[in-house]
């Protein structure tokens, strides 16, 4: 990345100062290099002077000064270093150092935009997680998509990561599953039923009530009701968890591991777990309860474990799962949850904390509401009447790609607006077609140039100074931007961040090859030799950074998009 390069020269002139005395001998700052918002400041800025500076108690341009006399500037090609205000370093680089980049994502290939900060570290995100009660909705659908993606970034960072999902098959949901279907076995065979309104509603109980008749009718006919209603939650949740094993292998999730939550009552992991707060005194038992002393560790207010009649806590069991996961080997561990589990974060690490693990190598990720827009109206959607759209009608309706990416075109943090018009559009307002379509552009141009016995030459073979037109190092340089973005979706769990970079890169693409319809110096095929094989290694280069980010986001990139290659001018 040029950022790390321009660091490790900044670091360098820093320690020449310290050597000569210039600068008082200290601990190494953490070096920020941004990007100016004006273009006439440069292409990159630090405010390390200024940070020296209130170290030392020197003056921050005068820092800043000796700093740049000493910036071996022909190692990354500076073209201009000049100081601003209190005592920003601004810098501009010689385009060519960006053409020269190229060589970097050509190497690379496949493997460009991968960055090493999780050094193999394993690293787990647990994600979707929905009770196996019934379909999965879109609100499923954008954690199922965030995790799924984020899970790609912290691999492509470095992490060896699973992806996980915790099956409640233990709990009052699975057994209102089995009375639901119970209810409408009855329904079925012809009694009157006032069917309650905690039970679920949706036509697909009817569906698993009918084949339950079939496969079960007669052992079903021999069991009470206590036992029927036990039966059918077991087996009405074994069919639905396949069912939304199906519906995210079909939107391109699959998880590593299955995590049942029954497994942690039948193999006494709980009860483990809460041996082992109490002998470490983290619990302590009042009105009859076991209660943990989270406030010890930032809770509001201490929580229950165990209740008065000896029944668990959904928060004993969480405490479990995760002792688990920790026990598994897990150095980082990411939880993907709906906005309205806000409330449980700071009990959750504290129960991290507790169990002797660093709270900040946990983090839940609240995943904020979708609205499915149609026609600019809002789907009114209720999961306990049914009346939703799943995840399956939406991804039928617009593809498996536009589905993945209309997920990620805002932050996890900020409420989603699905426009199903919009989604369906085959045109540049649609995000995905414009960057699919930015890809099979360079596909054709690719296909045309073979045509006319040319062919992408690597980077000894090309003659880098006949990219000369203002836009080609622009291109290079936002082109080589995605090890950066990688990185910083790693740090952040913000994946939606390359959705955007992707986008962007499509339009500067656009921007630069409309410029050919009026402009000969802008075409790629057709002027002189040395200058087409140019312009074709930059579009194969810009052409692998599209692939490996589309890759990361789980979206496909196709060599021909019908009628879109011929509005493409080349």
């Amino acid at each position: 990345m040029i950022e790390k390069k321009l660091s490790e020269l900044i670091e360098a002139a820093v320690a020449v100062c310290r050597r000569d005395g210039t600068i008082p001998d200290g601990a190494m700052p953490a070096i920020e290099i941004s990007v100016p918002k004006q273009e006439a400041h440069g292409d990159f800025s630090t405010n390390v002077a200024m940070v020296l500076a209130a170290q030392t108690g020197a003056k921050p341009r005068e820092l800043a000064e000796r700093l740049v006399e000493r910036l071996p500037k022909e190692t990354l090609d500076l073209a201009q270093c000049g100081i601003a205000g209190p005592g920003f370093i601004n810098f501009t680089i010689k385009p060519a150092f960006y053409l020269k980049g190229l060589r970097d994502i050509y190497d690379a290939g496949s493997n460009y935009g991968k960055v090493d900060i999780g050094r193999g570290r394993k690293a787990q995100v647990e994600f979707v997680s929905a009770n196996p009660t019934g379909p999965l909705h879109i609100g499923h659908g954008r954690g199922a998509v965030y995790g799924d993606v984020l899970a790609n970034v912290l691999a492509a960072a470095g992490f060896a990561v699973t992806k996980e999902y915790y099956v409640n098959d233990a709990g009052n949901q699975i057994r209102t599953l089995g009375r639901s279907v119970w209810l409408r076995c009855r329904e079925l065979d012809g009694e009157r039923v006032d069917f309650p309104e905690d039970c679920y509603q949706g036509h697909y109980i009817v569906e698993i009530a009918r084949d339950m008749k079939a496969q079960h009718g007669e052992r079903l006919s021999k069991m009470g009701e206590a036992e029927a209603i036990d039966f059918l939650g077991e087996q009405a949740g074994t069919r639905i968890l396949s069912e939304i094993k199906a519906d995210l292998a079909e939107t391109g999730v699959v998880h590593d591991v299955y995590f049942f939550e029954n497994k942690l009552h039948t193999d006494s992991m709980v009860e483990a777990t809460l041996n082992w707060l109490a002998r470490n005194g983290r619990t302590y038992e009042k009105d009859g309860a076991l209660w943990f002393k989270s406030t010890e560790y930032g809770d509001d207010k201490d929580r229950v474990l165990k209740k008065s009649d000896g029944a668990l806590t959904y928060f004993a069991a969480d405490i479990a799962y995760h002792k688990n996961k920790y026990d598994r080997g897990f150095e980082r561990v990411i939880d993907v949850w709906g906005a309205d589990h806000a409330g449980y974060v700071a009990r959750m690490k504290a129960g991290i904390q507790a169990l002797g693990h660093n709270p900040a190598s946990f983090d839940a990720v609240l995943i904020q509401l979708v609205n499915l827009m149609r026609g600019g109206e809002i789907v009114s959607m209720s999961t306990r009447s049914a009346t939703y759209e799943t995840l399956e009608d939406v991804r039928r309706e617009v593809g498996r790609d536009v589905c993945r990416y209309f997920f990620l075109m805002r932050s996890h943090n900020a409420q989603l607006d699905f426009d199903l018009n919009l989604a369906k559009q085959q045109s540049a307002d649609n995000p995905v077609y414009y960057i699919q379509y930015a890809h099979a552009r360079i596909a054709s141009i690719f296909r045309k140039a073979a045509e006319k016995g040319l062919a992408a030459a690597g980077p000894d073979e090309v003659k880098i100074s006949e990219l000369d037109l203002p836009e080609e190092p622009k291109l290079a340089r936002f082109a080589q931007a995605l090890p950066g973005v990688v990185e910083e979706c790693a740090i952040e769990l913000e994946p939606h961040k390359i959705a955007f970079y992707l986008l962007e890169l499509a339009r500067m693409l656009q921007s630069y090859y409309s410029k050919g319809r009026a402009d000969e110096k802008y075409m790629v095929l057709g002027g002189k030799p040395e200058r087409t094989i140019a312009k074709l290694y930059l579009l194969k280069n810009v052409q692998i950074v599209l692939q490996n980010a589309l890759r990361i986001l789980g979206i496909s990139a196709p060599e021909e998009m019908g009628r879109a290659e011929e509005e493409f001018d080349v």
